[in-house]
């Protein structure tokens, strides 16, 4: 005997979602809403290294610059490590 899982809704619930067009459609735009926050997030990262690298090279200490950006040192450490 099997157990009824989490799919286990009786074919008619899943072949006609056109009644639900409109949920998946916000399900979609939820979707690509989120790929574009991981792009974005990740560009921000990039540009946030590099300029936390330029201060580094101008003699600013991680220390500095942790103290002006509210968070510790070892939070610089792994931002400039991505």
């Amino acid at each position: 005997m099997t157990t009824r899982g989490c799919h286990a809704r009786g074919m008619a619930d899943t072949n006609d979602l056109s009644a639900h067009q409109s949920t998946i459609e916000q399900i979609k735009e939820a979707r690509a809403q989120a790929i574009e926050h991981t792009r974005l997030a990740r560009q921000f990262a990039v540009e946030r290294r590099d300029l936390m690298q330029s201060l580094l090279d101008q003699g600013v200490s991680q220390a500095e610059i942790a103290r002006e950006l509210g968070v510790t040192r070892q939070a610089i450490q792994k931002m400039l490590a991505c």
